[in-house]
């Protein structure tokens, strides 16, 4: 047992003055554009839909998965599309109830699913971007603090629960050394992974932290910040727009918040009228702060629902004419080469 105690201070010893040194950014990649480069892409809904309409490829496919499903059916459109894939990971159930609580993923209660996830990702080799738990800070996600009214819905979904998840959810996609992530992990005071093998998979992930730009509700223990799990474990920053809610001061206070982060829109949208100068506006913010570098437009599930570009033609004119820009690459370097 004195043995196996000084073995464990060494790699525990090792993994803290790797956090000073190098915090938990080995094998981390945001997988970014070309410099000078954009990805715009699609969520939801069918990739040719949106192309037919803007007549642009979309480089980067965007799908809703549940916590604990499976992923293919997921990434399969994005693959026939020719587009790298993004996974929106939600807890949530269609009935509106709760997987999991971030409390219970903070205690390895999800592990083997975290791992198996890995391992597919990692098998599947193409780069990946997980946006995990987006709008976390608004009380209609189940991972969230705050109830609408302000009251606090207890440990298991604390700001502190929710960082924690979010760390040992990073450590286990990354993969590597078993004994390093372990002790990474008792140093942030959570249980090691009940791992069978030394080493894990080391996934293709970049992870964006993708909040609303203010809480909902708007209280300073439900802002963005309380959620920010930190910058070793967060490859992107980003936030969802829509027209109908254009809140211009909180994007700009936001962006500025959080600088030396790649910028994304996990979502943005017209919706609910035809608003072609929101679309100007946007494409010029868009311009003038070149660290965002990936936005993708929410057309939702439905051919004719509210999210639909097809409601909106004006609209769709006007992103068709901005997508046209150099300033948008249309493929992803996966799929530069001719089709497999």
């Amino acid at each position: 047992m004195a043995h196996r105690s000084f073995v464990w201070a060494l790699a525990l010893s090792a993994a803290l003055l790797g956090l000073v040194l190098a915090p938990a950014r080995s094998r981390a990649a945001a997988y970014l554009p070309p410099a000078g480069k954009l990805y715009a892409g699609i969520t939801a809904g069918d990739p040719a839909t949106y192309e037919q309409q803007t007549h642009v490829h979309a480089a980067i496919f965007q799908e809703f998965i549940t916590w604990g499903g499976g992923i293919n059916w997921a990434l399969g459109p994005a693959d026939q599309n020719r587009s790298r894939a993004m996974l929106a990971i939600q807890t949530i159930t269609p009935s509106g109830g709760e997987v999991i609580s971030p409390g219970a993923i903070a205690r390895g209660r999800a592990d083997g699913w975290i791992e198996w996830l890995g391992a597919q990702l990692a098998q599947r080799g193409a780069p990946v971007y997980v946006r995990l738990f987006a709008e976390m800070d608004a009380y209609w996600n189940p991972y969230s603090a705050y109830d609408e009214n302000g009251t606090f819905r207890g440990s298991e979904h604390s700001t502190q629960a929710f960082r924690q998840a979010w760390r040992r959810i990073t450590l286990i996609l990354r993969g590597g050394s078993v004994s390093a992530i372990d002790a990474r992990l008792h140093a942030l005071r959570m249980p090691p992974i009940p791992a069978a093998a030394s080493t894990l998979p080391r996934a293709p992930v970049a992870m964006l932290w993708v909040p609303q730009v203010w809480g909902a509700p708007d209280t300073p223990q439900n802002a963005p910040r309380a959620y920010y799990p930190g910058n070793q474990y967060v490859d992107w920053v980003g936030t969802d727009f829509y027209s109908a809610f254009p809140n211009w001061r909180g994007l700009n206070a936001f962006f500025d918040e959080f600088p030396g982060k790649p910028f994304v829109f996990g979502e943005w949208a017209v919706y609910g009228a035809d608003t072609p100068r929101f679309v100007n506006q946007l494409f010029g913010w868009i311009r003038s702060h070149p660290r965002v570098r990936i936005l993708m437009y929410n057309q939702g599930y439905k051919p004719t629902g509210k999210l639909a570009l097809a409601r909106y033609p004006a609209s769709a004119r006007t992103i068709a004419r901005h997508l046209r820009n150099p300033l948008f690459t249309p493929f992803t370097p996966e799929w530069t080469a001719p089709a497999r």
